[in-house]
């Protein structure tokens, strides 16, 4: 009985998700069904670890000592890095983390956002338009990072967007017609409109969309946000980020696995 016990104990995973707050979160639902297909669900679990601040996260660590991967959300991808020992060349390209291995005493971070973002948009674009030529990212937090990073790779022209203007960002206020008339796809990064605030929505000149926008939320819940269905309301093409959500959590399930198949 003491070997049995000893094997179960060594054979135990834990994996979870930090950020704030965490009501929204698909990931416990999806590892969960994941764990039970695979016959994993008597030695593996994946908890929700709500933080109200990032230093929470060193007792959080010591709570936890079988933790073998997190998933990070808003708004701690940049946050999370400090406390991280080694960075995959994508999340330091982005200088963004959704994705943390612990593997022999140490925490490394990578990016799945880029795999995640990337593989869904370009789904999105073959069937509706074609390649990118100009962008707006809306929202300038890690997630934000992730699509820039990704958009560039692709050739196109990316301005940021967020509620105050700086070098290299434009605000909302400062939108205007022709600035809409240049643009061809428009993705939200910010968690607006995201449930339970449904009636909120990037503050952008939505009357002059028209059917040559393509408009890319990465919030999944609720399935069409706001910003979403004043686009299709233009004719714009639309899209959630479900797709992306998916590609994002079956490459941190790769990456927790890779030295453990």
């Amino acid at each position: 009985i003491t070997v049995s016990l000893i094997t179960v104990k060594l054979l135990n995973m834990q994996f979870g998700l930090i950020g704030y707050p965490l009501s929204h979160s698909f990931s416990k639902g999806y590892f969960g069904e994941k764990f039970a297909k695979l016959g994993l669900a008597e030695t593996h679990r994946y908890d929700n670890y709500p933080l109200a601040s990032i230093a929470e996260f060193p007792a959080l660590l010591a709570q936890q000592p079988e933790l073998r991967g997190l998933n990070v959300t808003i708004p701690y991808k940049q946050q999370v890095i400090p406390f991280l020992d080694e960075l995959s060349a994508g999340a330091q390209a982005v200088g963004a983390v959704n994705t943390i291995l612990f593997t022999e005493g140490r925490r490394i971070g990578y990016n799945t956002d880029v795999i995640g973002f990337q593989d869904s948009l370009s789904a999105f674009v073959a069937e509706n338009g074609g390649p990118i030529q100009s962008a707006w990212v809306l929202g300038t937090g890690g997630a934000a990072k992730a699509v820039v990073w990704v958009l560039e790779q692709l050739g196109a022209q990316v301005k940021l967007i967020s509620r105050s203007s700086r070098d290299g960002v434009l605000s909302y206020d400062e939108l205007t017609e022709d600035h809409v008339a240049e643009v061809d796809l428009i993705v939200n990064t910010t968690p607006l409109g995201m449930s339970p605030n449904i009636d909120t929505c990037p503050n952008i000149p939505y009357h002059c969309l028209s059917p040559q926008h393509r408009l890319y939320d990465l919030v999944y819940n609720p399935e069409e946000t706001l910003f979403l269905r004043q686009g299709k309301q233009r004719g714009a093409a639309t899209t959630n980020g479900y797709a992306m959500l998916l590609g994002q959590a079956e490459a941190a399930w790769e990456i927790w696995t890779a030295t453990t198949k």
